[in-house]
């Protein structure tokens, strides 16, 4: 007689590995759709979307705006001033700060861009009620924790389905 196997975990923990597995492929969707549409990684266009909606931002303000840190922040920068998408200035009020901003051919750009990913998911967290909210954020967290996923600064989303991926991996055991 044949001894059946069955999956470790109870129903909540399948659910909620479904539910990241859902969150990394609408994340690798919209990083697709990106670069299908305009030819930019999910970070470019967040980063191209807050100048659009305030220019003449610095690095750390971009990082404040994108809950990202700044040396992510910095990197995407520098690859959109490559593209000459944004432009970096001197600061009227302190020339040992840069301004950046978006260029026409940014501005441009921005005009048929898709809405970034990174806006969808912060809408939805902000419609959660506030306990429901700080509850979702205090045991997330605490998974995390638990499944040895310690991070040091939060990362812009183009490089977050590579991270859920292999913990998917690690944790669910799938490729």
């Amino acid at each position: 007689m044949k001894k059946t196997i069955r999956a470790k975990g109870t129903a909540d923990s399948t659910q909620i590995l479904n539910d990241i597995r859902r969150l990394v492929q609408a994340i690798r969707m919209a990083s697709l759709d990106s670069e299908k549409k305009i030819g930019l990684s999910v970070a470019q266009l967040l980063i191209l979307q807050r100048l659009r909606e305030e220019d003449d931002l610095s690095v750390n303000d971009l990082a404040e705006r994108t809950m990202t840190h700044q040396s992510s922040v910095s990197v995407i920068v520098k690859k959109l001033e490559q593209k000459r998408l944004v432009k970096r200035s001197t600061s009227d009020e302190d020339a040992r700060k840069y301004k950046i901003s978006l260029t026409k051919k940014g501005a441009a750009l921005m005009k048929k861009a898709p809405p970034p990913v990174h806006d969808t998911l912060i809408d939805a967290l902000e419609k959660l009620d506030p306990k429901t909210r700080g509850k979702f954020a205090e045991g997330f967290s605490a998974f995390l924790k638990m499944a040895s996923i310690n991070g040091t600064s939060p990362i812009v989303f183009v490089f977050l389905p590579k991270i859920l991926k292999r913990f998917i991996t690690i944790i669910a055991g799938i490729t």
